[in-house]
């Protein structure tokens, strides 16, 4: 038989009733929920039903997502409910409170705009025959009720009384189903069934299921928790997963673990490595995905699988081609060249042949970072470069620990993994700067790196698995040796790249430098070309360095002046002349002072090294009314004070000998000052400078300006060897010095200065002081009113 739903005598059915959506949810009769009204269409929809007969109906959306639903998207079965309650929320939205009445089935959609209005009928409910299994089943969902109320927690003391309380079969199907946890597609199934027997079998079905998912879940609680400690508390969810997974047969490993165990297996590494990379990985296996721990340890596996560990790229070892490739990319720098030539023909007949540890020592501009990557090129390897300077961290060079959060491997690993090869040409760049503080000294971690009795098992403190650096060509580049400490430069091949002269700057210039700043300026040779006097004429007056940058700065701003001229609309071709290089560049910046400065006695030319490659100085020296005191300014060391005392007490030892008085000294200060004061300077090659200039003083002959002079100093009057001779002779060279005198033993070191410098230079080999003053002193003696005479030198003196 058939029954109509009963409704409250005071209730009575509109006609039509506003329409409200809900989501994610399905409102049944006979319950209670507030609900939270955000939508416009929503709020007016309950603004109009509080206005007429508190009725409304609710209907559920097809898809949740849905912000704005038509007609289409809701269920054509709802519920019809009254409105008991409306608070208005400080956010404009409203809480409705709301009772449901009947079921109801919209039967047509009078309105959409501005809130939805439907004509609606009861839903009539069909009561079987047979009352005892009506009431059967639903004692029986009434107890599956109470044994899931223990272990649902969406379940709670009040909705179990309820239900024990209820004797209408339909009501207690309908609000089991609202106090469950159950999809929104089987609640809504459940709602559009009338035939009051088949929805509490429907009811039992479903609620019997779920009711097994939670006693299965406390089963798999239990055979779990035993495993879990304190610390696995955070692999709880995963244990639980897993375990549900194997009941229902469809265990699968994560696409991560499957990823990394595919990598695993085709990656060619060393056995000591797979061990470890198979251990961590069963590790990993056995983490949750969300713990720290697990991202840590799966980029510790990425780390181990992407190192080329076995990957090596093939040699170009045709000695000829590498020697034009070489020569192509950088003008002279033969020492360097031949050495990579040597190793090459050496790696040609001996295959296994460890990479050599180069460090090349210059001054700044000379192609030192460059030339390591023209290395790479020509032998067919990868380059990296790293730079050292300011590293005060031994990690940066050894790694983290994975303790650490944030761990990472050190700057070698990483430059091998960029590389991609375990044979690149890794270039350390600026290894004299490292410094060192409470972190460690980076270069002490070096020591490993660049000794080949060591670096073939290399360990880094972030992978803990030795690596072989013995097939990585190393190349160090410094400004000084100096400041490298001896153990690391023990280690190391050091070749000196020397400053450049002012024939191979022009070379360098037109070859290199030229071309490249008309390409970088937009210009074609069309626009603009150098001649070889305006490439003299600023590499001579409006540079003064020993490299190159500031000379490729220089061109560039002709380059850029000229620029402005073709955008300008001009047509013809700008030849750059010795004559239009002041228009771009302004007046001249350097030029030869050593004429000018060396016209009075007291003052001579010495030569001296810096890093930044060899310069001039003048010293200079002054007398005047005092008691025997000797003042030395300009900011000079220990070494270079020891040099002017030495000087002073050789020329009182030996007074009558140049004509002055034995107790001269007595009634005299002398003041020796070497300009440039902000400078600091030491070392003894001055000694030989500082006399002249002393004797030069005191008797008033003039130094020759065209001399320039370096050697070291002793009271017995010899004259000893210095360092750096190349870089003072080319200084010399570039300030136009043509004669320079040199100790007899630095003779030999003659053979790396340029043919071109030698053919323009006289050199004068000195073994004794004598000698110096014969060469340096000119024969015009200065008198006290300035006035040159010439010196009158007997025969007996100049034969001495």
């Amino acid at each position: 038989m058939t029954k109509t739903t009963q409704l409250p005598e005071e209730l009575t059915i509109p006609a039509r009733v506003p329409v409200i959506p809900v989501r994610n949810t399905v409102f049944f009769p006979h319950q209670f929920i507030p609900l939270a009204i955000g939508r416009t269409k929503s709020l007016k929809a309950i603004e109009q039903a509080v206005k007429e007969n508190s009725m409304l109906g609710v209907v559920a959306q097809r898809d949740g997502s849905v912000d704005e639903p038509t007609p289409s998207d809701l269920y054509e079965i709802g519920t019809l409910a009254r409105i008991l309650k409306v608070i208005e929320l400080p956010d404009g939205s409203k809480s409705a409170f709301v009772q449901g009445v009947a079921r109801i089935k919209v039967t047509k959609f009078l309105q959409t705009d501005p809130y939805f209005l439907a004509e609606v009928d009861v839903v009539e409910e069909i009561y079987p025959e047979d009352d005892i299994k009506i009431e059967a089943l639903a004692m029986n969902l009434k107890s599956l009720f109470q044994r899931a109320a223990d272990l649902a927690p969406e379940i709670t003391t009040e909705h179990q009384t309820m239900i024990s309380n209820l004797h209408d079969p339909g009501t207690i199907a309908d609000l089991v189903m609202a106090f469950s946890n159950l999809p929104v597609e089987e609640k809504q199934e459940v709602l559009q069934i009338r035939d009051i027997e088949k929805r509490l079998e429907r009811v039992t079905y479903l609620f019997n299921r779920y009711l097994q998912m939670l006693e299965l879940g406390k089963k798999i609680q239990s055979e779990v928790q035993d495993e879990i400690s304190k610390s696995q508390r955070e692999m709880y969810l995963r244990q639980q997963l897993k375990a549900i997974q194997k009941e229902l047969g469809e265990y699968e490993e994560t696409s991560d673990i499957g990823d990394l165990k595919k990598r695993l297996e085709e990656a060619d590494l060393p056995d000591e490595v797979r061990k470890v990379a198979e251990k961590e990985l069963e590790r990993l296996s056995r983490m949750h995905p969300a713990s720290a721990e697990y991202t840590v340890s799966r980029t510790y596996l990425e780390w181990l699988l992407d190192l080329p560990w076995k990957v090596s790229t093939k040699d170009n070892l045709d000695i000829e081609a590498v020697q034009q490739k070489l020569d192509s990319d950088h003008y002279g720098l033969e020492k360097v060249k031949k050495r990579i030539l040597e190793y090459l023909a050496v790696r040609k007949l001996k295959n296994d042949m460890r990479g050599p540890i180069l460090c090349f020592v210059g001054p700044p501009g000379v192609g030192k970072t460059s030339l390591g990557r023209s290395i790479a090129e020509a032998l067919g390897r990868k380059f990296v470069r790293i730079s050292l300077g300011g590293v005060r961290d031994e990690a940066e060079i050894r790694g983290h620990r994975r303790t650490y959060i944030g761990a990472l491997p050190g700057r070698i690993i990483q430059g091998i993994k960029r590389a991609g090869s375990n044979n690149p040409v890794f270039m350390l760049d600026e290894i004299d700067k490292i410094g060192a503080d409470f972190r460690g000294d980076p270069s002490a971690a070096l020591l490993e790196v660049l000794d080949p009795e060591q670096n073939h098992s290399f360990s880094d403190h972030y992978l803990e698995v030795p690596f072989d650096l013995s097939k990585v060509m190393f190349i160090a580049t410094a400004n000084m040796q100096d400041t490298i400490i001896p153990a690391l430069r023990d280690r190391m091949e050091i070749i000196e790249i020397p400053s450049y002269i002012e024939e191979e700057k022009v070379q360098i210039a037109r070859q290199f430098l030229v071309p490249k700043q008309i390409k970088e300026h937009g210009l074609s040779e069309e626009h603009i070309e150098f001649t070889d006097e305006a490439l003299h004429k600023v590499v001579s007056e409006y540079t003064r360095e020993a490299g190159v940058r500031n000379l490729e700065r220089q061109i560039a701003a002709i380059c850029r002046g000229v620029a402005k001229e073709v955008a300008s609309g001009k047509r013809e071709k700008t030849v750059i002349t010795a004559d239009l290089v002041p228009k771009f560049l302004g007046p001249e910046k350097y030029y030869s002072e050593v004429a000018e400065r060396i016209d009075e006695p007291g003052i001579a030319t010495g030569l001296a090294w810096t890093p930044l490659g060899g310069d001039i100085l003048f010293i200079e020296a002054t007398k005047m009314e005092g008691n025997g005191k000797l003042i030395l300014t300009g900011q000079l060391g220990e070494v270079m004070k020891e040099s002017a005392q030495a000087a002073l007490s050789f020329i009182r030892a030996h007074a009558r000998e140049y004509g002055l008085e034995p107790n001269f000294h007595e009634k005299l200060d002398i003041h020796i000052h070497v300009p440039a004061g902000a400078i600091p300077k030491d070392g003894p090659s001055a000694g030989v400078t500082i006399f002249t200039a002393l004797l030069s003083l005191l008797t008033g002959r003039v130094v020759r300006n065209d001399v320039a002079m370096t050697g070291e100093i002793t009271l017995r009057g010899k004259v000893l060897p210095v360092g750096g001779i190349k870089e003072k002779v080319l200084a010399a060279h570039r300030a136009k010095i043509n004669t320079v005198i040199l100790p007899e033993r630095n003779k030999a070191e003659l053979v790396e200065i340029p043919e071109s410098v030698k053919q323009k230079t006289n050199f004068i080999f000195v073994k004794t002081m004598a000698e110096v003053v014969d060469h340096a002193l000119s024969d015009v003696v200065v008198s006290k009113n300035h006035e040159p005479e010439t010196a009158v030198v007997d025969e007996e003196e100049n034969e001495q």
